[in-house]
């Protein structure tokens, strides 16, 4: 882990990618979120909706924020955070994280996450706010 309390306004955090979003990794999260939209799992049925086929759930890319965060700090540091969909992710994509401090005081730093899909696409803005131990 990275001692946080070393860090400083505009420090950049080490990438993380994940994926890529397969079909599988789409039916999977369906299952275990309980959300079968069908846009999100069903080729056809998204070509119909005017979309090009299937895109990720967006508390998928969300939960991707989670693990790059997580890869920082323990669950209870974690006091909020916030994120924005800016675009949407689609099937075989894999989601690029990367994270800046944006502030800091005595007990806590602020970080901001984007992630982006292979084209460059940005798809998430994120910022938590995360305890110093």
């Amino acid at each position: 882990m990275i001692d946080l309390a070393s860090l400083q306004p505009g420090d950049e955090l080490p990438s993380q990618t994940f994926g890529p979003v397969t079909r599988t990794v789409l039916a999977l999260y369906a299952g275990g979120s309980g959300d079968h939209n069908p846009i999100h799992i069903d080729s056809d049925f998204a070509k119909a909706h005017g979309h090009d086929d299937v895109f990720a759930h967006g508390m998928l890319t969300g939960a991707y924020v989670s693990r790059y965060l997580r890869s920082f700090c323990t669950q209870d540091q974690i006091k909020s955070w916030s994120l924005r969909f800016m675009a949407m992710t689609p099937a075989n994509a894999s989601v690029h994280c990367t994270g800046r401090v944006a502030s800091r005081d005595v007990d806590e730093i602020v970080l901001t996450v984007e992630t982006h899909i292979d084209d460059g696409a940005q798809t998430v803005a994120a910022q938590a706010r995360i305890a110093l131990d």
